[in-house]
């Protein structure tokens, strides 16, 4: 490993700390604009000047995702933006370091850099103290991030064909069913156009219960895959655990929404799932009618927000379901078209699996190539 090195912070990127300014609420409110506001863990406001240009790596200085890395902790911003006093701004000293330097705290442990118990913080002379073992030539640390590169390019075209498509089913349905609406559709509150399942949790202090077969859907699962297919969850729980508590399965291609917290949070399943009480499964009233029910729930979400109620907590229950009136229309055209809409949704499931193996692929590779376990083999030149 003598090709490899340690590198301080400082021999491969300057710091820019001095330059950023932090704003208050009220002064952003006088300023509003255009060019991103930066905080810790990306961006929090737009206002009407910057203090940047160019391309460079903000890392969290302060905030409690330094421990839970919910968001990543070094992440890029390009263009003019203005950054506030709770990021570090660093620039790589060659173009390829900004690259590589995300993937390298994306794998790093930071929990030894870190200071303060209630408020974490990764202050600058902690940040500089962080070694860095790389590669010592360029070529290699280019072919590293390169690597890793391509699948988070390939990554990030899934999801935007998948917003593609997810519009064009919005637009379909808004077509056929809201500008198409006839006047002698059947009015019917939502709740009897779906099928709404409670869900349920099995028993945690059951063994028995948890880690099996049957994905288990929290309200973290389904925010984080809000409006698109959840392939898996974190948890999950046998058939034991399904059987002996109100945990119901859901089959493919249902929809599941969050009820209580931030409510109005959906996916859509890509195998047959469970899920949390706190949360809905909904099934379509029209058998095989999937894709409809999703994007019916999709046009009518803003509608349930608007209606969440509680002391402490915001929740929808059946109640908000049943006081939302919709028009329904005939039933042969649901199945119309649910025919057309789906290949849309297959092609999206489709992508969805293949993100999820990218991802896996990707968080496999990395710590591997930022450790020198795995190697990118150079091209010998002529």
């Amino acid at each position: 490993m003598s090709d490899w090195a340690e590198f301080s912070l400082e021999d491969l990127v300057e710091v820019h700390n001095h330059k950023r300014v932090p704003l208050s609420s009220m002064q952003r409110a006088e300023r509003q604009g255009s060019y991103p506001y930066y905080g810790a863990s990306g961006i929090i406001d737009h206002v009407n000047d910057y203090l940047f240009d160019g391309e460079y790596v903000l890392v969290s200085e302060d905030g409690e995702n330094l421990k839970s890395r919910n968001t990543p902790i070094a992440f890029k911003a390009t263009g003019q933006f203005w950054v506030n006093n709770h990021a570090h701004i660093l620039r790589g000293k060659k173009p390829h370091i900004n690259d590589l330097l995300i993937y390298y705290f994306q794998n790093l442990d930071l929990h030894p850099f870190i200071t303060g118990a209630v408020q974490p913080k990764l202050n600058k002379a902690n940040l500089l103290s962080i070694p860095l073992f790389l590669p010592r030539k360029d070529e290699e640390q280019k072919a590293i991030t390169a690597v890793l590169a391509s699948l988070d390019d390939k990554i990030d075209l899934l999801h935007r064909q998948n917003k593609t498509l997810e519009t064009l089913a919005q637009t379909l349905f808004r077509h056929w069913f809201i500008d198409g609406a006839e006047d002698d559709w059947e009015e019917r509150s939502l709740y009897d156009a779906i099928d709404l399942v409670g869900g349920g949790t099995p028993k945690t202090s059951v063994e028995s219960y948890w880690n099996g077969d049957i994905y288990w859907l929290s309200g973290g699962d389904i925010a984080s895959n809000h409006k698109s297919f959840v392939v898996s969850s974190e948890k999950s729980i046998t058939e034991v655990g399904l059987n002996n508590s109100s945990a119901k399965l859901l089959p493919k291609h249902s929809t599941v929404i969050s009820a209580r917290g931030t409510v109005g949070k959906y996916c859509i399943l890509a195998e047959p799932m469970t899920f949390s009480q706190s949360n809905y499964g909904i099934k379509p009233k029209f058998e095989g009618c999937f894709f409809f029910t999703y994007l019916l729930i999709d046009y009518s979400v803003t509608a349930l927000q608007s209606a969440a109620y509680g002391s402490v907590f915001d929740t929808i229950t059946t109640r908000t379901f049943k006081n939302h009136i919709i028009d329904i229309p005939p039933v042969a055209e649901i199945y119309k078209f649910e025919e057309e809409v789906a290949p849309y949704f297959q092609r999206m499931e489709l992508n969805q699996k293949q993100i999820r193996t990218l991802e896996k692929l990707r968080d496999t590779l990395l710590p591997k190539l930022m450790s020198g376990e795995v190697r990118v083999r150079l091209r010998q030149q002529n």
